[in-house]
């Protein structure tokens, strides 16, 4: 295993800022704090990123790409389109039991994009993920109930819904119990198709 000082400069700031973004918010965390916690020194943020911006981009793609490797984990276990389906709740449920350094916080996406402003490059990055969530929705739900493209959308975005919703009541009750209810939510409506 790596010690903080072995990793690469890059690694150990995107950690860094993974974790202060996380904890503190993008806004109240400033430059000097994520170089002391990776342990760099300022010029190296600057060799390695062009502006705290581009940090911030960096962060918001290694989020989307974590909750990717978190469905692909569960998805590959699962048989049928309706586990599918499911696969995408019990990811959502990995990411809120992670050990957070202060605690599950909700969606590390929606939050970065609650702090930047209207037409940032940003939060065009998370409105994406989102998409693509409910892209994957889609596409479980279509080996689910074939030939119905108008009840696809509309139980897609439904779910959308539903977890996006269970994330923000985990996100302030600090566990994934909504997470847990929202998927026996998901059950029951996927019974009923």
């Amino acid at each position: 295993m790596s010690t903080p000082r072995t990793k690469a400069a890059k690694t150990r700031l995107l950690e860094a800022a993974a974790t202060l973004f996380y904890n503190d918010g993008i806004t109240a965390t400033g430059i000097d704090t994520i170089t002391a916690k990776a342990g760099v020194a300022k010029m190296s943020l600057y060799n390695n990123f062009k502006s705290k911006a581009d940090l911030v981009a960096a962060f918001i793609e290694v989020r989307h790409a974590e909750w990717l490797g978190l469905y692909e984990l569960r998805v590959r276990h699962a048989t049928t389109a309706k586990e599918r389906v499911l696969a995408i709740f019990d990811a959502y449920a990995d990411h809120a039991n992670f050990a957070y350094e202060r605690g599950f916080r909700g969606c590390g996406l929606l939050n970065a994009a609650a702090e930047l402003p209207a037409g940032d490059a940003g939060r065009d990055a998370v409105r994406r993920h989102k998409e693509e969530v409910e892209r994957l929705l889609v596409t479980h739900l279509t080996e689910l109930v074939p030939g119905n493209p108008h009840v696809v959308t509309q139980t897609a975005a439904h779910l959308s819904f539903l977890l996006e919703g269970a994330m923000s009541r985990a996100g302030l009750e600090g566990n994934d119990f909504r997470v847990q209810q929202a998927r026996l939510i998901t059950i029951s409506l996927l019974e009923a198709l």
